[in-house]
């Protein structure tokens, strides 16, 4: 008989008995799990991991002794790179503190359940979260990481304009990762940029309150009605749509708009939605890049976007938490190059500083 396939293996730290017992019943409940085992602070797990060791750790956000933050932030300065996922409550406080550890090394976070009806309506609502992360996570970790493929030549006949407006899609590792590219945009970066970032509300806009401190532009949470001018990055708001169209008024060529349409993807916001809009309000003068993240949202609206015969840039697998959001849209053969994050930047100067004719050239050239 073949051995079974080794756990994985998961550490639990939280100061909470209740929560601890419901993040127990969700690893149980999965066949490829284990406890690896559990701690109250940060403090103690960082005494125990050594000896345990665990492939993923389950962090909490706010705990005595010694929270979370700071708990990442040992992990990584000693030398462990196992994937991290917060566990936050949904409080100002809480949502500060997730964004910090997700921009300083955290892979995800889940929010805790809250006003359930029941323990088992908590376990199933926390599983629904967080399992998927994990095997997402893990998966990662484990495989082996290969150069991508070249993206295959597009067959769309659109003719290619220079662009006129930046859009990111991105979702799990994205505060990383954003925090990693947009402070490389200058003060005269001569495009707008919109993000999607899968987050809810209070997350969004506590990361748009993040990066603007390490930005050169002007980082915002997307509103109804903005104007869609270069010196600004809006990130949509957890929860709403975004689109942006074009201004039924003179004066702003475009703007932004919320909508509560049902969700894509099983995301609000999602990032096709974003890409469709734009497609609409700018046919190919567009830059749009697709980071890394769970799922394949992204995927039709960069569809849409090149039978326009806007620009599309995706990152690489190696330089991705998760390689499913940029993946899908690499394996459609619709990105015209595909980078590790760190020439993700210069790229995108690159193209956003010629003119149509030269970014057609530039452009085709790395097809």
């Amino acid at each position: 008989m073949m051995p079974s396939a080794r756990r994985t293996r998961i550490l639990i730290v939280d100061d909470s008995a209740v929560m601890r017992s419901l993040l127990r019943s969700v690893v149980a409940a999965d066949a490829q799990l284990e406890v690896a085992g559990t701690a109250v602070d940060g403090a103690a797990a960082l005494q125990s991991i050594a000896a345990l060791p665990p492939d993923l750790m389950l962090l909490d956000v706010e705990m005595p002794v010694m929270d979370g933050l700071t708990t990442l932030k040992r992990l990584r300065a000693a030398g462990y790179r196992l994937p991290v996922i917060m566990c936050s409550g949904l409080t100002q406080r809480g949502a500060r503190v997730t964004i910090e550890a997700l921009s300083t090394g955290a892979a995800d976070y889940v929010a805790k359940p809250t006003a359930q009806e029941s323990r088992d309506a908590a376990v199933r609502t926390l599983a629904g979260q967080l399992l998927p992360k994990i095997h997402a996570l893990v998966r990662r970790t484990r495989a082996q990481i290969l150069p991508a493929a070249p993206a295959r030549p597009a067959t769309h006949s659109a003719v290619a304009a220079a662009p006129a407006i930046l859009a990111i899609g991105v979702s799990t590792g994205g505060p990383d990762a954003l925090e990693k590219l947009l402070p490389a945009l200058p003060a005269h970066f001569p495009l707008p940029v919109v993000i999607v970032q899968h987050m809810p509300a209070l997350f969004t806009s506590m990361l748009a309150e993040h990066l603007n401190k390490s930005c050169r532009l002007r980082v915002r949470e997307a509103a109804e009605g903005l104007a869609v001018v270069p010196g600004n990055i809006f990130i949509a708001r957890g929860d709403s749509h975004l689109e942006v169209l074009k201004a039924s008024t003179a004066g702003h060529s475009t703007t932004l708009h919320l909508t509560n349409a049902p969700p894509e993807n099983y995301c609000r916001p999602a990032v096709d939605v974003l890409f469709r809009s734009l497609a609409a309000a700018y046919g190919g003068s567009v830059l749009a890049v697709v980071l890394t993240g769970m799922g394949s949202d992204g995927l039709a609206g960069c569809r849409v976007l090149r039978e326009q015969g806007a620009t599309v840039l995706a990152q690489d697998e190696a330089s991705s938490t998760v390689w499913g959001m940029p993946g899908a849209v690499a394996a459609a053969g619709l990105t015209h190059r595909i980078l590790p994050l760190s020439e993700m930047a210069p790229e995108i100067l690159r193209l956003s500083a010629a003119r149509p004719s030269e970014a057609c050239a530039l452009r085709e050239a790395a097809v």
